[in-house]
């Protein structure tokens, strides 16, 4: 560590903090999207009609069994070839991150949703409220409690997998350290500073994780 350059790092943060920018769009991006899209999959699953149900139980099964490296590919080659025209790197990767987190925050709300004893859902619509009301006022509060630790865990996923957008020519923080270190000739540096920022970024993370569910176990 004697030659390790400090001096490479401060001089490329500017670029570097723009790949940082795109990973940081990426991650909120896909959870909230994710979210909402998950959330409307995991009501279609709920569902009694099979007609509802079953797209969105194929669509989740697909997803969920297919890597995000290959979502990404379809947006970025095949998409274009479709409809004609090229949908952009940055479409591209929003697009996939956010149909393919759908399908794992679908899970996450379907099995929080199901945590909630069916006994408070019956006695809700006895009172005269509509399903819509017991689902907003008595069910989701409950299952966003149950819900919350398994959301954070995948919101580390997310930043975990924005590493590789660099398959559709996008630069994240992953990718720009790349770049330096083959530009500067400076791997040791750039690699460690990556190591230590996804180490303080996912640790941090956890840890709220972690005190959550002890906040609320006690």
């Amino acid at each position: 560590m004697s030659d390790f350059d400090w001096g490479v790092i401060a001089r490329s943060w500017p670029f570097l903090a723009e790949g940082m920018a795109l990973s940081a769009l990426l991650v909120a991006v896909a959870t909230a999207g994710g979210l909402v899209l998950g959330f409307g999959l995991a009501l279609m699953r709920r569902s009694r009609h099979a007609l509802v149900a079953a797209p969105a139980t194929a669509y989740v099964t697909v997803m969920r069994t297919v890597p995000l490296i290959l979502v990404l590919f379809w947006f970025y080659f095949l998409v274009p070839l479709v409809i004609g025209r090229p949908v952009g790197s940055l479409a591209s990767a929003l697009i996939a991150f956010v149909l393919f987190e759908a399908a794992f925050y679908c899970e996450i709300i379907r099995s929080a949703i199901g945590s909630v004893r069916a006994g408070q859902t019956e006695a809700a619509l006895a009172t005269g409220m509509k399903r819509w009301q017991v689902m907003r006022y008595v069910v989701l509060p409950q299952g966003l409690k149950a819900m919350t630790p398994l959301l954070l865990n995948q919101v580390i996923i997310v930043f975990q997998d924005t590493s590789l957008v660099y398959v559709v020519a996008l630069r994240d923080f992953m990718t720009t350290a790349s770049v330096v270190a083959s530009r500067d000739g400076r791997p040791t540096e750039m690699y460690t500073l990556v190591a230590v920022v996804y180490l303080a970024i996912c640790f941090s993370l956890a840890k709220a994780v972690e005190h959550y569910t002890r906040a609320r176990a006690a």
